[in-house]
């Protein structure tokens, strides 16, 4: 476990833990993702539902608006931006989807370590909430969805 003194260092560790893992509930978002493969990365579940690289990507482009509001930026995601759609199916799309992710948590990891813990009481752009609000969530909404993922990797095995 990793020592902070912040709150910044301590919603920088969350957030590596909810995606990377060593998080407290469970598998985090690339474990969850690591345990589907590129096949069944387009397994809608249910079959009206999404698939787990819908999700995936769902995720990233979370944490890309995440760090835009951190940032200073006012964004009011498009249906395109909150649900992108993938490429067309195949392991190069899988793979592109599982690089979106780590990009995406890089650029917020970084604009994270530029805050101050006083930083984190400003208002968040656009929003009736603050900083401190939005960090939380952005984890919170990414563990949200790993679980999905890990549901849906159990229901496809029993179908299977």
């Amino acid at each position: 476990m990793t020592t902070t003194n912040t709150e910044i260092d301590r919603i920088r560790e969350q957030l590596r833990r909810a995606v990377f893992g060593g998080a407290w509930h469970g598998p985090a978002v690339t474990e969850a993702v690591d345990q589907i493969d590129e096949t069944r990365a387009w397994t809608r579940m249910p079959p009206s539902g999404h698939n787990a690289c819908e999700i995936l990507l769902h995720i990233a482009s979370w944490l890309e608006i995440a760090r835009d509001r951190l940032e200073g930026r006012v964004v009011d995601p498009t249906a395109e931006q909150d649900w992108p759609s993938p490429e067309d199916p195949g392991a190069a799309a899988w793979a592109a989807a599982k690089r979106r992710l780590r990009t995406a948590y890089e650029a917020l990891d970084r604009a994270l370590a530029g805050l101050s813990d006083r930083d984190l009481e400003r208002g968040a752009p656009g929003k009736d909430y603050n900083l401190y609000f939005l960090a939380h969530g952005v984890i919170q909404h990414s563990l949200y969805h790993a679980g999905q993922i890990v549901l849906f990797r159990r229901l496809m095995e029993e179908v299977a």
